[in-house]
């Protein structure tokens, strides 16, 4: 659904602006390349397998976690591999990236009073080596852990969870995240603007979607009423 910034929000009825971090305010090609070339080879090394093998090994336990808590969790897949996988990701940060466009949207919505929360499923040593790298945790007014509430975003669980904790209105708010079902769980729990990311990884190509009013960056937002 590609429509005109004007129509996609009513800045007037939002109080609250909560992101993602992968993919939404950071480049989700960090975390493609760790987890598609990084951590096989690693595994591999250990196992004395070659890398084909090692994505093999690791490709069932990858899919079949997909929409659960462990599936964000560096000491599960720390566990199942046998690797320091905060050290690893520790040792290429320098490939964290910020999305282009993502640091003036940031401002721009500090700038207009309205709050402003980081919220993502990244397990804690991920998220803090992310804005230690990039320097941008000084922008929000509160950073919310899935991992901290038992249930990641896309579990009808997690919204309620959060809320009774962090007061919000969702009818006056805005999510934006790049993952569908993330996505659906917000829609369905009462937000009043949801937008997906079209372009959160700038190593792949930009997606087509129907489901959600879309951008490709935070920055195709602007300007904030």
């Amino acid at each position: 659904m590609d429509t005109a910034v004007a129509e996609i929000v009513d800045w007037k009825r939002i109080d609250h602006v909560l992101l993602d971090m992968d993919g939404t305010v950071l480049d989700l090609a960090f975390d493609t390349h760790f987890w598609r070339d990084v951590v096989p080879l690693h595994y591999g090394q250990a196992h004395n397998i070659t890398l084909d093998e090692a994505r093999l090994r690791l490709e069932p336990h990858f899919t079949g976690l997909q929409g659960r808590l462990e599936w964000y969790c560096l000491d599960h897949w720390s566990r199942l591999t046998g690797l320091d996988l905060a050290r690893l990701k520790a040792d290429v940060r320098e490939r964290i990236a910020v999305l282009p466009g993502s640091t003036a949207f940031l401002d721009a919505v500090r700038a207009s009073g309205r709050s402003l929360w980081l919220v993502t499923n990244a397990h804690r040593d991920s998220w803090q080596l992310k804005m230690a790298q990039t320097g941008l945790a000084g922008h929000f007014d509160r950073i919310l852990c899935a991992h901290d509430f038992g249930a990641p975003k896309e579990d009808p669980r997690f919204w309620p969870a959060l809320r009774a904790q962090n007061g919000f209105e969702p009818r006056r708010a805005l999510f934006a995240d790049d993952s569908l079902p993330v996505l659906r769980a917000a829609r369905d729990y009462g937000f009043e603007a949801v937008v997906a990311i079209r372009h959160p990884d700038s190593s792949q190509p930009k997606r087509v979607i129907e489901e959600f009013t879309a951008v490709d960056r935070l920055e195709h937002l602007l300007p904030i009423g």
